[in-house]
C-alpha cells in the first residue's frame, strides 16, 4: 500500500515538473537576444533556433567572415556585430550597438556563450600566459559583456544565460579551463540572487565534460607537441613519454564525447530564454547527469579514486 501511494505520488511530482516547465512565454517575436560567439558551434545554432522562433538575435561574431556566414542562414531580423570579448574596447562598442538596436523595450536575453577549450595540459607544463588566455575569454570576458549590458536586462526584465560547464564543478584536467568554468558559476550565483528583486533570471547552463562544439583534436595535439618540444629535460624525465602518450589519449577520450549534445546544450539555452519557469541549471548530456555531478558530491577521497585509477602515472613517482 504505502509503496503504491509512493510511486504515485512521484508520479504526480514529475507530471507537475513537466506541466511547469512546458510552459512557453508568449509574443517571443518581441523579444531582442544577444549572444557571444556565433561564429560557430553552440552559438551559431542557438541563434538560427532562435531565429526560427521568429525572435530578434542580435549575434556577436569574433570575424567578419563568421558574420556572413551565419547572415546566409537566418532571416532579415537577425543582426550581427563583431565583438572580441577579450577587448573592453569593443565590448563598450558592441554594447551600445545593442542599447541602440533594441530602444526602450531592452534586452530580454544575454547568452554568454564566448569560450575557448584549450590549451589543456598537466598544469607544471604551462605558463602564466596559458590561463590568463581562458580565463580573459571564458571568465572575464563574460563578466564585461555581463556588465556592459545589465542595465539593459533590467530594464525588460529578462533573462541571463552563462555557459559553464561540469568541469566547473569537477576539475578533471589542468590548464586555465577548469578554474574559469569554476569563476562563471560563482559569478552566476552572485548575480542571480542580486538580480531577483529587479525581476532579472540568471541560468547556468553545465554541459558534461568538455561539451564545447568549437573543440578540435587535432588543435589539442598539436598544442601539447609544442607543450612538450618545449619542456625542460628534467620535467620530460620525471613524467615520461609514455605519460604524455596517455594523457593524449584521456584527452582524446575527453573530447571525443562532444558530438551528441551540440543540439541538447541549445535546447537548454532556448528554454532559460523561453520557458515561463527556466531552470536555474541545465545539465545536458548523461555524462554530466550520471557521472561527473554524482561524483562532484562525492568525499574527497572516493571522487580522487574514481578520476586518479586511469590517469597517466609519472616515469618518477614518489616511494
Amino acid at each position: 500500500m504505502w509503496l503504491l501511494l509512493l510511486v504515485v505520488a512521484f508520479a504526480l511530482i514529475i507530471l507537475y515538473r513537466w506541466h511547469r516547465q512546458s510552459q512557453i512565454l508568449q509574443n517571443l517575436s518581441d523579444k531582442y537576444v544577444f549572444i557571444t560567439g556565433c561564429d560557430t558551434g553552440f552559438g551559431k545554432l542557438l541563434a538560427k533556433q532562435l531565429d526560427q522562433r521568429g525572435m530578434r538575435v542580435l549575434a556577436a561574431c569574433m570575424t567578419e567572415k563568421g558574420a556572413d556566414d551565419l547572415k546566409k542562414e537566418t532571416s532579415s531580423r537577425l543582426q550581427t556585430v563583431i565583438l572580441d570579448v577579450t577587448d573592453s574596447q569593443s565590448v563598450c562598442s558592441a554594447a551600445k550597438w545593442v542599447n541602440d538596436c533594441v530602444g526602450k523595450s531592452g534586452l530580454w536575453g544575454l547568452v554568454n556563450n564566448a569560450g575557448i577549450g584549450f590549451i589543456l595540459a598537466p598544469n607544471e607544463w604551462l605558463k602564466k600566459e596559458d590561463f590568463v588566455k581562458i580565463l580573459n575569454v571564458n571568465l572575464l570576458g563574460t563578466i564585461d559583456v555581463t556588465l556592459n549590458l545589465l542595465y539593459l536586462v533590467r530594464k525588460a526584465q529578462g533573462r541571463i544565460v552563462n555557459v559553464s560547464s561540469s568541469l566547473g564543478r569537477l576539475s578533471v584536467v589542468g590548464g586555465g579551463y577548469c578554474p574559469a568554468k569554476y569563476g562563471v558559476e560563482s559569478f552566476s550565483d552572485s548575480l542571480r540572487r542580486e538580480m531577483r528583486d529587479f525581476g532579472v533570471k540568471v541560468s547556468i547552463i553545465e554541459p558534461g565534460g568538455f561539451q564545447t562544439s568549437m573543440v578540435n583534436y587535432d588543435i589539442h595535439v598539436k598544442n601539447m607537441e609544442c607543450l612538450w618540444e618545449n619542456l625542460s629535460a628534467e620535467i620530460k624525465e620525471s613524467y615520461g613519454d609514455q605519460y604524455y602518450q596517455k594523457y593524449l589519449q584521456s584527452l582524446k577520450q575527453l573530447v571525443s564525447s562532444v558530438s551528441p549534445y551540440v543540439c541538447k546544450v541549445t535546447d537548454c539555452m532556448e528554454h532559460a530564454l523561453t520557458a515561463v519557469y527556466p531552470w536555474t541549471r541545465y545539465s545536458p548530456g548523461w555524462d554530466c547527469k550520471f557521472y561527473f555531478l554524482p561524483v562532484s558530491y562525492l568525499p574527497t577521497v572516493l571522487s580522487d579514486y574514481l578520476l586518479c585509477r586511469s590517469a597517466p602515472k609519472p616515469a618518477k613517482r614518489a616511494e
